[in-house]
């Protein structure tokens, strides 16, 4: 099966499993909105500006974390509930798995645009640049959770996930800053290689 189609085989069997019967439909549709946002992008920029197999796979995975957290509510996936119990815990901790995938996905695709675009070498200023957008951009997201949660009132409680933990907000931005590290550290030399095979074509 050709990977692009076996890309949206998934985003769209994950999308509609996601869709039936989610916890509350408001908070599905603030969850999912940033993947349904990003696919008309994607195939749009497809055959003008094509990005690294990397870049598209780790999309996919954060599209599928955020329908998943969005057909649960992020603080009931059973998974997490079940990791709760047998750690001890109060508090179920998917929402954490998304803002660390909300900084180690972005931090690639910041150096990925960094690089393509000349905007910066590949180095050690690429990597920290793009830990510094990562950081940047769920900066913003918790500033567009801070304004759904004042336009809509209460029925935001579910999309926020704070779980009434009081430093909710700077544990989100923590978890994103340690996901874009681990992508610069991890991912970079990989990274590297395709971004200069994608260059020469």
């Amino acid at each position: 099966m050709n990977k692009r189609v076996l890309w949206l085989v998934i985003f769209f069997v994950v999308l509609i499993w996601s869709a039936v019967g989610p916890n509350d439909q408001f908070t599905w549709f603030l969850e999912v909105l940033p993947a349904i946002i990003a696919l008309p992008i994607l195939i749009y920029t497809r055959n003008s500006f094509a990005l690294t197999s990397l870049a598209y796979v780790l999309i996919l995975i954060h599209c599928v974390i955020l329908m998943i957290g969005g057909h649960y509510t992020y603080a009931e996936v059973p998974l997490f509930d079940w990791i709760a119990e047998w750690t001890g815990s109060t508090r179920n901790n998917y929402d954490k798995v998304g803002h660390l995938a909300q900084g180690f996905i972005p931090a690639i695709l910041a150096r990925e645009l960094y690089i393509r675009l000349d905007v910066v070498k590949v180095g050690a200023w690429c990597n920290f640049l793009a830990v510094c957008f990562a950081l940047a951009f769920s900066a913003f997201y918790e500033l567009i959770e801070w304004w759904v949660a004042e336009l809509t009132g209460e029925d935001a409680e579910a999309f926020l996930g704070t779980q009434g933990y009081v430093w909710d907000t700077q544990s989100d931005m923590a978890m994103a800053l340690v996901g874009a590290t681990l992508a610069v550290f991890i991912l970079s030399r990989y990274h590297n290689k395709l971004i200069a095979a994608k260059m020469v074509k």
